[in-house]
This record gives C-alpha cells, sequence and structure tokens, in this order.
C-alpha cells in the first residue's frame, strides 16, 4: 500500500484538475492542494504548473508518475501474492486486443492449463487504449497488443510481426487481377471500431497514401471480426486485416486477398509491460512462454 498522498497525485495526473479529484477522491480541494504541496516540497521540485487555466504536468511530475505508476501496479501484485500465498493460489491477470484475443490466445490458454494448472488466469480482451489504462491501474499485469502506443512510456518485447492485407470474397472483382488504392474507393469498406489497433493502423495507410475513410463510397463499422469476415465471405464488402486472422477462409478459398500495386504492410504484435517494474523478469518469462505457444 502506498501513501495516500501518492494516490491524490495519480490521481490528479488523470484528471489534471483539483476539483474533479476532490470529488473523485471524496476529499475537500484544500486537502487536495495540501497533499500536492507536501510532494512538492518533499521531492524539491513542482510537479504541476497553471498554463492559463489549463493544469499539466512538469517534467519532475512525469517523471515522478512513471515510477509512482509503476510502484502502485507493483504494489498491487505483491498484495495479491501475500494474500494467495497461504492457499497457494495465484491469477494471472493480463490483456489483449481483440485480434490477439482471437487468434493467439486460444494457444496461450492450452499450454498454460496443461503446464500450469494450478494458476488461475483472467484475461480482458478490449481496445489499446482501454487495455493501457487498465495496466497503469494496476488491474493488468502485461497485455499483448497489436496497436500503437507510447515505446517510450512502457516497457516491451516483440512479440511477432504480421502482415495486414486487404481482403474480399473470391466472388468479388477484386479477387481477380491488381488494383490502387484509388480502385477500392467505389467499394463499401468494412472497418472496426475507433480506438482498436485494427482501425489505427488502417488509417495510418490511409495517410500515407493521401486517403482517409470517408474516401470510401460506403462504410461500415463493427466491433466484431467474426461478423466482419462473413459480411466478407458473402460479399458484402471488402476490409483490411491481418493475414493471421483470415488463414483459414483463405484455405477453404471464401476469401482472397486483394493485390495492391506497391503495397505491403507488417505491424508488430508486442509485449507491453510498464517501465521500472520489479517484475520485470518475471514478464519476460511470461513473454518467452507465450512466444513458444
Amino acid at each position: 500500500m502506498l501513501d495516500f498522498r501518492i494516490y491524490t497525485f495519480l490521481e490528479l495526473c488523470k484528471t489534471l484538475s483539483y476539483t474533479k479529484t476532490a470529488e473523485k477522491l471524496h476529499m475537500t480541494q484544500p486537502a487536495v492542494t495540501q497533499h500536492i504541496k507536501f510532494l512538492e516540497e518533499f521531492y524539491k521540485n513542482k510537479l504541476f504548473l497553471y498554463s492559463g487555466r489549463t493544469l499539466s504536468l512538469t517534467e519532475y511530475g512525469k517523471l515522478l508518475h512513471r515510477y509512482l505508476v509503476a510502484m502502485n501496479s507493483d504494489s498491487e501484485k505483491v498484495r495479491e501474492k501475500i494474500l494467495n500465498l497461504s492457499s497457494n493460489n495465484h491469477t494471472l491477470n493480463f490483456g489483449a486486443t481483440l485480434t490477439i484475443g482471437e487468434y493467439v490466445i486460444p494457444k496461450v490458454l492450452r499450454k498454460l492449463s496443461s503446464d500450469y494448472p494450478e494458476i488461475n488466469v483472467s484475461i480482458s480482451v478490449k481496445d489499446t487504449k482501454l487495455l493501457l489504462e487498465k495496466l497503469e491501474n494496476g488491474d493488468i499485469e502485461f497485455l499483448l497488443v497489436e496497436g500503437f502506443f507510447e515505446k517510450t512510456k512502457y516497457d516491451s518485447f516483440l512479440f511477432s510481426k504480421e502482415e495486414f492485407v486487404a481482403v474480399c470474397s473470391n466472388k468479388n472483382r477484386f479477387s481477380q487481377g491488381e488494383f490502387t488504392f484509388e480502385d477500392l474507393l467505389e467499394e463499401r469498406i468494412i472497418v472496426r471500431e475507433k480506438g482498436s489497433g485494427s482501425r489505427d493502423i488502417f488509417e495510418k495507410i490511409l495517410y500515407d497514401n493521401n486517403l482517409s475513410i470517408n474516401d470510401f463510397n460506403k462504410k461500415y463499422e463493427i466491433e466484431n471480426i467474426k461478423i466482419i469476415k462473413e459480411m466478407v465471405k458473402n460479399n458484402a464488402g471488402i476490409t483490411f486485416i491481418y493475414k493471421t486472422a483470415i488463414e483459414e477462409e483463405i484455405k477453404k478459398g471464401e476469401i482472397t486477398v486483394i493485390k495492391l500495386k506497391n503495397f505491403h504492410a507488417e505491424r508488430e504484435f508486442n509485449f507491453v509491460f510498464l517501465k521500472d517494474s520489479i517484475h520485470k523478469q518475471e514478464y519476460k518469462n511470461w513473454f518467452e512462454f507465450m512466444k513458444k505457444c
């Protein structure tokens, strides 16, 4: 358990508002101010500054935040280990983005259940942004992510590199021949929801080609990968997806990779955890275990 003033500091880093922090922690605004003043005196540096009416972290505040987030997460993990010591009962809490959760994690779980039958497992499958929030809150220990994240803010190991492709039904006219991005614009594009790793990557690819999602004739936005694949199979639109997610459909001749001129995209799947964690070696061991699955 960390000093209560540290929790005040971490909450203020989230809200950047003394009023909202006081409301969230059920305390008075002067008490929040007092807690921050104590920390600033202890660390002998300003942690927050106002620019007009906008509150922001100083460089000293950012550095302290990085270390305290890791300490808070580590503290929760140590607490759980102590509570479960007598019962020899450990829960492995981690997260995964949707594509990884659907196509990588089942293999990991099969191996976990056979090699570590005594361990309980809790997996959170959400978009990148929400998983990173859960990581910083200490709700999960690490995550497997397909999307973009601040590599200077977190520690990570490269899990794999996956090809990101345009696909259509084998009945679609784009299943034969070679095309440009501009050719695809007359088709209905089926995309993941905003905030998903796949959506971020697709938008970055379009941006690099001086295009946006709004340039397509029609658009469907769907959170579920299985529904997206069914729509593509039924020739209701095209999509961009990781090749690993449609290998079975390609083998069956239900979905075809669209050949695009001057286009090849590979993206990283990363194993991500908090910087400066005292459990780094343990996370590395889990990374190596999962990579072999």
